[in-house]
C-alpha cells in the first residue's frame, strides 16, 4: 500500500542556534514519505544557510523526502508563515513543528498508523515539557468525539497546540480554514477549534511524541503585552462568531467562559502583581465560572477563586511553589 504523503510545516525566524534538535529529529523520522516545508520569515541570522545545508544533506541521504524552503521578504509573524506553508502543501495530512522543538523518531509513523487504522480526520498525541536535562510527560486525554475534544480544550485538560495533531488536509481545503495574518497569539487555538468543529472523528496516540523545549524556568510563564491580548481576543471572537454560524451557540456558551478562564490563566502563573490585576479585568464575565469546571484541578480552582477575591498573596505563593519548587527543583 502506498504510504500517504505527510506535509510538515516549520515556521522559522532567527532560529539558526535553536534548530539542531529539530532538524535531527526530522532527519531521523522512521516515516519517509514526507514533504517538509520551511518558511523563513525574513530571518536576519544564519537560518537560511542552516536550512539549505539541511536540504542538501537530506536529499543526499533520503531522496524520497521533498524539502521546500520558502522565504518572506519581510517579517510577517507565525500566522502568515503558516499560511504560506499551507498554500504549498501537497500531502494528504498536515503536521506542524516549531523550529526550537523536536519529535520522537517514530512520531509521524505512529500518527499516520493511527490515522489509517481509525480513519480519523485528526490524530493527537501526548507530549513532553522538555528542559535542558529532564522532561515532564504531559498526557493528553482520549476524547470519544470531536465535541468532547473541544470541551476538554475549553476546560483546560487538553492542549490545542497544532503541533500535537496530524490533520487531514481536506479539512483545511473544504472549509477554507487559514490563519489571520498578524494575529499571532491564539492563532493555533482558533484554527484547531474550527478544524474540530468540521472533523468527523478524532483519535489519540497515548505516547508522548512531541518535545516542547523550554530553555529556562522563566519561559514557562507567559507575559501578555497589550498587542498580544488584542490578538488573542481577535482569535477568540473569531471562534465565537464561527461557532455561532456553524453550530448551536447555546451549547457552547458556558464552555466558552471556561475557555476564557483557560486563556487568561497564564497571567496568574506569574510573579507580577500587575498581571493579577489584568486577570481580574480581562474577560471579567468569566470570573464567576471559576468553581464550575468539574474537570479543572482543585489547585487551579482555588487559585482563580483567590485571584477573583484579590487575595494576590496566595497567587504569589502558588507561583513560588509551582515554578520555583516543583519545576525549579524536581524537573530542572
Amino acid at each position: 500500500m502506498k504510504l500517504p504523503l505527510i506535509s510538515i510545516i516549520v515556521p522559522v525566524y532567527n532560529a539558526a542556534h535553536l534548530m539542531d534538535r529539530s532538524l535531527v529529529s526530522l532527519q531521523s523520522q522512521s516515516y519517509k514519505s514526507l514533504e517538509i516545508i520551511f518558511i523563513d520569515d525574513a530571518s536576519t541570522d544564519d537560518s537560511a544557510l542552516v536550512l539549505m545545508k539541511f536540504k542538501e544533506d537530506m536529499l543526499n541521504s533520503n531522496p524520497t523526502y521533498t524539502i521546500k524552503i520558502l522565504k518572506h521578504s519581510a517579517n510577517k509573524g507565525v500566522a502568515a508563515a503558516r499560511n504560506t506553508g499551507l498554500s504549498e502543501v501537497t500531502g494528504e495530512y498536515i503536521y506542524y513543528l516549531d523550529a526550537d522543538d523536536f519529535l520522537a523518531n517514530d512520531a509521524i509513523n505512529m500518527l499516520v498508523n493511527k490515522a489509517i487504522s481509525s480513519n480519523a480526520d485528526i490524530v493527537g498525541c501526548s507530549w513532553v515539557l522538555q528542559f535542558e536535562k529532564n522532561g515532564r510527560i504531559m498526557n493528553q486525554p482520549n476524547p470519544v468525539t470531536t465535541d468532547h475534544a473541544i470541551e476538554y480544550m475549553c476546560k483546560g485538560v487538553m492542549r490545542w497546540n497544532l503541533w500535537l495533531f496530524l490533520v487531514r488536509t481536506d479539512l483545511y481545503r473544504k472549509h477554507d480554514i487559514t490563519f489571520y495574518s498578524g494575529q499571532n497569539m491564539g492563532e493555533d487555538m482558533m484554527v484547531m477549534f474550527k478544524l474540530l468543529l468540521h472533523a468527523s472523528s478524532i483519535a489519540m496516540v497515548s505516547e508522548p511524541l512531541y518535545y516542547y523545549a523550554q530553555s529556562n524556568l522563566e519561559s514557562l510563564t507567559k507575559v501578555y503585552s497589550k498587542k498580544h491580548k488584542q490578538e488573542v481576543v481577535h482569535n477568540f471572537l473569531e471562534i465565537d462568531k464561527y461557532f455561532n454560524r456553524f453550530s448551536n451557540s447555546e451549547k457552547w456558551c458556558v464552555l466558552f467562559n471556561f475557555l476564557k478562564l483557560n486563556i487568561k490563566l497564564p497571567l496568574l502563573i506569574s510573579n507580577n502583581s500587575q498581571q493579577y490585576k489584568e486577570w481580574l479585568n480581562w474577560f471579567s464575565e468569566s470570573n464567576s465560572y471559576s468553581l464550575q469546571n468539574e474537570l479543572c484541578s482543585k489547585r487551579i480552582k482555588i487559585l482563580q477563586l483567590m485571584a477573583s477575591k484579590k487575595q494576590f498573596w496566595f497567587v504569589k505563593l502558588h507561583y513560588f511553589l509551582v515554578i520555583k519548587v516543583m519545576y525549579g527543583i524536581i524537573y530542572k
